[in-house]
């Protein structure tokens, strides 16, 4: 079943677009950088593709999605918006890299060998370079995706390697905490992300923070942020999202 979202919710994304906006130039000025070093990514995993068009229509380009099939989906019902811009954020298993090789720009949840190389093999021919940041398991959750901070090098330089990726950063998803323990987890993170670029590695994307947590990362070197509900709103039930709404 389809769910028509009302047109004054859809008008809503872009007052969220500009407040999430104002924030990031706010923690940017109050951290002393340029706020066009931060790139927001708007996470739309289970939002309608109407949703989509509508942060795109207020300006958005870089989107978000956790999940392969409604991404692919989504990416077949916007192919008319050009410039706009695909990443997978979600855990990707080996039986579905084909799809995500073949219509996405940007991974960033790569923490497996097996499957960078999968990756790099089924990217068809004449595709730009598939942008990949290694996900880092940074406060060690027992249960989470994500290679070691002491294993991330050795990953980092192998995926590096592969002839049709380009590693753009790493890319972490601390579990929520209290404020201190989120900032300690970002100056890690930081601090791994300057290791690897002290390696000779080529990144320049640090993808973490959050809406709730977008201001700290910013203070502690983000390059990308990436922000769902405070653009647009709770997320309905992933079963019952639609890919568009009817006209």
């Amino acid at each position: 079943m389809l769910i028509c979202y009302p047109v004054p919710i859809m008008a809503t994304i872009a007052t969220h677009l500009q407040s999430v906006r104002a924030r990031i130039v706010a923690a940017c000025a109050q951290a002393g950088r340029d706020a066009s070093q931060v790139t927001l990514l708007a996470v739309s995993k289970t939002q309608p593709a109407d949703a989509v068009r509508a942060a795109y229509d207020a300006g958005q380009r870089a989107f978000g999605e956790n999940y392969v099939q409604e991404g692919v989906e989504k990416i077949a019902a916007l192919a008319d918006l050009p410039g706009i811009q695909w990443h997978c954020i979600g855990p990707l298993q080996g039986n579905k890299t084909r799809p995500v090789a073949e219509h996405f720009d940007w991974v960033h949840s790569l923490d497996r060998l097996k499957i960078a190389e999968r990756l790099s093999a089924q990217r068809p021919a004449g595709k730009p370079l598939l942008n990949v940041c290694i996900q880092v398991n940074i406060d060690g959750g027992a249960s989470k995706s994500g290679v070691a901070p002491a294993d991330a090098l050795a990953l980092a330089q192998a995926v590096n390697a592969l002839p049709n990726l380009r590693l753009r950063g790493i890319m972490t998803i601390p579990d929520p905490a209290s404020e201190a323990q989120m900032r300690a987890w970002h100056v890690r993170a930081r601090a791994l992300f300057d290791t690897l670029r002290q390696a000779g590695l080529p990144l320049d994307t640090l993808s973490m923070g959050m809406s709730a947590d977008l201001e700290a990362a910013i203070a502690e070197g983000t390059t990308l942020v990436r922000v769902g509900t405070a653009i647009f709103g709770a997320r309905p039930p992933k079963e019952a999202a639609p890919i568009s709404a009817p006209v």
